[in-house]
């Protein structure tokens, strides 16, 4: 099968390659990859700042096709269902262990930008009816991120929701939030993105180039009560902000790390405030069967600034590590 390859941690070592061609084995089924999408870890990867690759591997970890193989004791699923491939295939559900998140799509499994890859097929979702197989690929990392973001502090109709920044994962939560019934507050350098963001629903907008103090906003805007959850995207330059912002009893959703891992807080507003600062290492199958059955009732269109052919990965990933500059998600579209 025809598939690129990444030789070597840098942004363009990507190289069209010819690999056999998997063959299901039992438990699982063949897929034919029709789209991909981009996110942190893949620049992580690509730029050896991510642990655990062998070059030369298959890059890019979400993806999404239809079944055209399917292995002996499969009978769920069946020839031309159309599919999303999780992530991490052994993590079907619960709490994550090492042996099951150890292994992951595009970095020590084949990811997604290959004709084909097979998989256990308790590790594939069924795509929502009305997503094309761009869309659905948004989902194994930034749709299941956003919908546990929601899950681990409660929101529903009442709830106050941050989102900083408007990447894939801020859009997806932001839209998920607004189904959920939840008042949206979002942050952003560009007045252009947070106008596009108001249109999905957004109801405060805040341009952190001109309010820096973004926290203090958010305190203002709630009544100085503070947020429900804060989606936090972007590490150590913003983490004691968004820990201000946090109403008594709200959570920190923790999954970014743009300006840096090492974050240094004061402690007291944590426990004064009784907040929940919680990581996320993206979720289970369970997770994405979840965040995929809540996309597919609200009708919700993930939203994808540019899609990409296979052999434009350099520009992908280029577009990707310069940060900042997409709205959603950045997609490709494989055809061979």
């Amino acid at each position: 099968m025809k598939a690129i390859e990444l030789t070597a941690p840098r942004l363009d070592a990507f190289r069209a390659a010819t690999v056999p061609t998997p063959e299901p084995q039992r438990g699982e089924v063949l897929i034919r990859l029709r789209a991909a999408s981009l996110n942190f870890v893949d620049v992580a990867i690509a730029s050896g700042n991510y642990p655990g690759p062998s070059f030369p591997l298959i890059p890019v970890v979400d993806g999404a096709g239809e079944i055209v193989g399917i292995g002996e004791g499969v009978s769920r699923l069946a020839i031309n269902d159309r599919v999303i491939a999780h992530a991490k295939p052994r993590w079907i559900g619960g709490r994550p262990r090492p042996y099951e998140t150890r292994e992951m799509r595009g970095l020590t499994l084949p990811g997604s930008l290959a004709e084909y890859v097979a998989l256990p097929a308790n590790a594939v979702v069924p795509m929502p009816a009305h997503l094309s197989f761009e869309a659905a690929a948004t989902l194994p990392i930034a749709g299941t991120t956003a919908w546990n973001a929601l899950r681990a502090a409660d929101v529903g109709p009442g709830s106050v929701v941050v989102l900083l920044g408007t990447g894939g994962v801020s859009i997806l939560t932001l839209q998920l939030a607004k189904a959920a019934g939840a008042t949206v507050i979002i942050t952003s350098s560009s007045d252009e993105k947070l106008a596009r963001a108001k249109a999905l629903g957004a109801d405060h907008l805040i341009n952190y180039r001109e309010t820096p103090d973004w926290d203090a906003k958010v305190l203002e805007l709630t009544d100085g009560l503070g947020a429900d959850l804060i989606v936090e995207t972007a590490g150590a330059a913003t983490f004691a902000r968004s820990i201000n912002a946090a109403a008594p009893g709200g959570t920190v959703f923790a999954i970014g790390f743009v300006t840096g891992a090492e974050a240094t807080t004061n402690l007291l507003p944590i426990i004064i405030k009784a907040l929940k600062v919680v990581g996320n290492n993206t979720g289970s199958v369970s997770d994405l069967c979840d965040a995929a059955r809540a996309i597919g009732a609200a009708r919700i269109n993930p939203v994808i600034d540019t899609v990409y052919s296979q052999h434009q990965a350099t520009e992908a990933y280029a577009h990707m590590a310069a940060g900042g500059r997409h709205f959603g998600k950045l997609a490709f579209s494989l055809s061979w």
